[in-house]
């Protein structure tokens, strides 16, 4: 699957990747996802314009099996079966072994000032090919993929490689206490996925906020208790709302997951709450509008002392941050690329036979990777219900 130009992608026959450092590992691919990071792509977004170009190939999640290895991986042997992170990291630098693989120092791109290389994302993040294809090479494969048993259908493992990790990470950094209530803004993969570890880890009510019918609906048959901004005239009713199952005082932790090329009616109608608050509309810069807007929901609607956590991916220009309601609150921010290593230990447990986070129909649609531009476009358009898709190469 290769990157054309904007709103542009096409499948092409590209020359097989072949081993090029004694470190790396070839994965014969057998699913792949398409997920929000694959849209900043679709979209151009504009912090990665300057460095795409035509013939890139996309996708970072893939789950598949070990073809060959290089000399010092020693780990892994052919047959294997594995998940790759979508993040590219060596495991010894002081970031990975302080447990932050996602800012690994051997693969970062310090004239960027990125984090650690990420597959199929352009020149910006190492140019690493994607995972959108049959094959692909593994940089750094001594320490990232990660084996998985055999036998379990390949939904039950691919999202290991971003979506569970990055959901863990934002409940694990939203700090909920027991019993306690979270708010998800945006219910995609991530937030949806959030929303079931949330409850899995013993909080007593999520609550997802989202304008997508099917997602509602998804959230919904999980237990989650939903509200669409549509519904309300303001962002003060919105608040009321949802207060009124926290208590009256407000989730005690609030997840963004909105994506930084989501769907956008969540963010349109957020935006129109911002510029409505605001004398003579506001200022909304390119690429930060939506975004900020949903930020400056979560901290108004979090109770004071509580945490909000960024799960979405941030990129652009952006308004000043309301530092000032920050510290009135006693908020707690945190926010963080996920670090699959650090978790995925953890997760392994939820992914048991009776399958209580509900991974082996996470996936709205399975199609064939010649499919791929359809997929990205209904992903991106929100069309037959398409939330989560996973490709078969």
């Amino acid at each position: 699957m290769t990157w054309q130009g904007r709103r542009n992608v096409r499948v092409e026959t590209v020359p097989d990747p072949v081993i090029q450092q004694r470190t790396d590992a070839i994965v014969r691919v057998t699913s792949t996802g398409l997920g929000d990071f694959d849209l900043r792509m679709y979209e151009r977004h504009a912090t990665l314009a300057p460095f795409m170009k035509p013939g890139d190939v996309l996708g970072h999640e893939a789950v598949g099996i070990v073809e060959e290895t290089g000399s010092e991986v020693t780990e892994l042997k052919p047959g294997d079966r594995v998940v790759v992170p979508f993040h590219i990291a060596c495991g010894h630098c002081w970031m990975c072994s302080a447990g932050l693989p996602g800012q690994c120092l051997t693969t970062h791109d310090p004239d960027h000032d990125t984090g650690a290389a990420l597959f199929g994302h352009a020149g910006r993040y190492g140019s690493v090919p994607g995972a959108q294809a049959e094959y692909l090479r593994v940089p750094q494969a001594q320490f990232g993929p990660i084996r998985v048993p055999e036998g379990p259908p390949d939904d039950r493992f691919i999202y290991l490689s971003d979506v569970l990790p990055s959901a863990w990470q934002a409940v694990q950094y939203a700090d909920i206490p027991p019993a306690g209530t979270v708010a998800v803004l945006g219910l995609g993969p991530l937030g949806d996925m959030a929303c079931r570890i949330a409850l899995q880890r013993g909080a007593s009510h999520a609550i997802g906020v989202d304008v997508v019918p099917e997602r509602l609906a998804r959230a919904r048959k999980r237990g989650v208790e939903v509200f669409d901004p549509g519904d309300y005239e303001s962002r003060d009713e919105l608040i009321a709302a949802i207060g009124t199952h926290t208590f009256g005082r407000g989730p005690d932790a609030v997840v963004h997951a909105v994506g930084t090329e989501a769907h956008d009616g969540l963010l349109n109608k957020l935006a129109q709450y911002q510029r409505a608050s605001r004398p003579h509309g506001g200022r909304t810069p390119e690429n930060g509008a939506g975004r900020l807007a949903a930020l400056h929901l979560a901290i108004a609607l979090v109770r004071r002392g509580g945490t909000v956590s960024l799960g979405g991916d941030y990129g652009g220009t952006a308004d000043p941050l309301p530092l000032m309601t920050l510290a009135e609150k006693h908020v707690q921010l945190r926010a963080g690329r996920a670090n699959i290593h650090r978790w995925s230990a953890d997760i392994m447990s939820f992914l048991a036979d009776d399958d209580p986070l509900g991974v082996d129909d996470f996936a709205t649609h399975h199609l064939p990777l010649e499919q791929a531009p359809y997929a990205y476009d209904i992903v991106e358009s929100g069309a037959d219900g398409a939330v989560k898709v996973l490709l078969r190469p």
